[in-house]
């Protein structure tokens, strides 16, 4: 028995180094966005927006940025916010790309030049034992732990590629590795795709790729087919983190995927012609810097091909992916000029407005399914992601209020004016309502999945209370406007008598003594932000659906959150 297992991880000691390493690498990759992102995420974010007034100053900024932060997926993922909240053009971000495609070579060129021509991966387990020992005393949020795990995390990455290279090295001992030599290259390219799609990583593929050729597990020319397949694989992360957002996050997305796709074609087809205009022309014998220099030449290649098209390529996606889906239902479609019209039309966007709130809010306590079926909307809304639909939510609200900005100066008579502020402070509460539930999220994700009974059971009961609530919104809504008055006052009190009642249970229930000061404050905390939000509801339905009269009624009363 002993024999057999030792047996086992004889033959199989190799792989599973390499494994190892592989994961090391993609730990030391994690630890170094995060300790860059917290040393200058802000400096880089406001160093981007700076050189986007022209694509050139993008191109060499996404690849200044990207070098320095060791990765093009941050670089990226801070494009596709950055094109959401609508602060960069769609050819500048394009352009931010193609810079940051090019600066994530530097990983290569680094790991080429110090891990494998001098090797200085003994050196760095010192720096890696030491840093990592030192991290362990320091306040996590200070500035120096931030550094102490850059360091860990630059050395470790040289840790990591050690047992790449000794996994890949004893992996190809035992093996006959000819029978890959007659496999078409299109299959090596399909390898690379795989493997990055897998560890969402592209310079761990590399990595992988660079110890394989130094190991002659493979030729150079194999070793490039990856490396292609690598560079359209790396375009799945931003694919994924654009899933359910907005038309320009995915437009970014499918044009940095375009930009990969059509340049690996163009080179998979001239791949043999290339790899000697590589290795004779331009004289690089060494394979490992033949392979680091064909990865930049990729990206260098895609700037020729794409820069000067980049406004016919915004222009082809900007039709690919319409704001057809953001643009509001009504008032779009209205002229601000007829103010009776556009008023109505203002009023039946708040219907629906109000209807995809109470569904983010019910989602958010995964509950949307026991809303009444006349709260339901249309499928484009339903069909986002969480986050998706807040981001719609927000857009809808801003849209909301600039036609009512640009409504207010035409409106003619006292009480259309009157009917305009209504609507305007009807939809700033429903904003509140679900930027409440927003904010509340990581408590929410918190007492969802804790093994504590108390928090559990606490989740529970908001979620039952935040159904009933939303079904009595519902009444509300499509109750006649005679009753409307009634139904919001008596869920007012209902409202107001709950939360004193769950106030003073979580001070009073003996059960609460079996949790930390902490998790008290964080319940109390959280409590406060579910009833907010259900205030925050109540008080734009009063100005949304009742008379003015009638709306100051709530504002007399007495706050029941303070």
């Amino acid at each position: 028995m002993n024999q057999r297992k030792f047996k086992f991880m004889g033959n199989g000691y190799g792989i599973w180094t390499m494994l190892a390493g592989v994961a090391f690498f993609l730990l030391a990759m994690a630890f170094m966005e995060d300790s860059l992102r917290s040393l200058t995420g802000r400096r880089f974010k406001l160093f981007l927006k700076r050189q986007t007034t022209r694509p050139a100053k993008a191109v060499l900024g996404g690849a200044l940025v990207s070098a320095l932060l060791q990765s093009s997926s941050i670089v990226n993922l801070l494009v596709l916010s950055m094109v959401g909240a609508g602060v960069v053009q769609m050819s500048h971000a394009l352009a931010l790309m193609l810079g940051s495609n090019i600066g994530t070579t530097f990983t290569s060129w680094m790991l080429v030049t110090f891990g494998f021509e001098f090797g200085i991966e003994q050196w760095m387990l010192p720096v890696t034992a030491i840093s990592g020992i030192i991290m362990a005393f320091l306040d996590r949020e200070s500035k120096w732990f931030a550094w102490c795990r850059f360091v860990f995390s630059l050395s470790f990455l040289f840790v990591a590629l050690m047992f790449i290279k000794t996994g890949m090295e004893g992996w190809v001992a035992d093996r006959d590795l000819q029978v890959y030599a007659g496999y078409p290259l299109v299959v090596f390219v399909l390898v690379g795709l795989v493997i990055t799609g897998l560890v969402q990583s592209s310079s761990a593929t590399v990595a992988i790729t660079l110890s394989a050729l130094h190991s002659d597990a493979i030729s150079l020319i194999m070793a490039m087919a990856i490396v292609l397949g690598s560079e359209i694989g790396t375009t799945l992360k931003l694919f994924l983190a654009s899933a359910g957002g907005l038309p320009g996050k995915k437009r970014v997305a499918l044009g940095n995927f375009l930009f990969n796709m059509v340049t690996v074609l163009f080179l998979l087809l001239l791949l043999r012609p290339t790899e000697w205009l590589i290795s004779e022309y331009a004289g690089i014998k060494d394979h490992l810097f033949a392979l680091v220099f064909f990865q930049s030449m990729i990206n260098f290649l895609s700037l020729l091909l794409f820069f000067p098209f980049l406004k016919p390529v915004s222009r082809f996606l900007m039709k690919r992916y319409t704001d057809d889906e953001d643009d509001t239902m009504f008032i779009s479609k209205v002229s601000v000029t007829d103010s009776g019209i556009a008023l109505d039309a203002l009023e039946k966007e708040m219907q629906v407005f109000v209807r995809q709130v109470v569904m983010y809010n019910a989602e958010s306590f995964d509950v949307s399914d026991q809303l009444p079926v006349n709260m339901a909307i249309d499928s484009g809304f339903a069909d986002q992601s969480l986050s998706g639909k807040y981001d719609h939510i927000k857009i809808l609200h801003g849209e909301m209020y600039v036609f009512s900005m640009r409504l207010n100066q035409t409106v003619i008579s006292k009480d259309e004016a009157d009917r305009l502020n209504r609507y305007v402070a009807a939809s700033r509460n429903f904003m509140y309502a679900a930027k409440n539930i927003r904010d509340a999220q990581q408590d929410i994700l918190q007492l969802r999945h804790s093994s504590n009974d108390v928090k559990y059971r606490h989740y529970l009961e908001s979620a039952d209370n935040l159904v009933v609530f939303y079904r009595q919104v519902s009444e509300v809504l499509h109750a006649a406007p005679e009753n409307r008055f009634a139904f919001l006052a008596r869920l007012y009190r209902d409202v107001s008598e709950a939360y004193a009642q769950n106030l003073s249970q979580l001070y009073q229930e003996p059960s609460v003594k079996l949790l930390s000061e902490l998790e008290i404050s964080t319940l109390i905390n959280f409590n406060r932000e579910l009833y907010t939000s259900f205030k925050s509801m109540i008080f734009g339905l009063k100005d949304f659906l009742l008379s003015p009269a009638e709306a100051d009624y709530f504002d007399d009363l007495p706050g029941f959150i303070r």
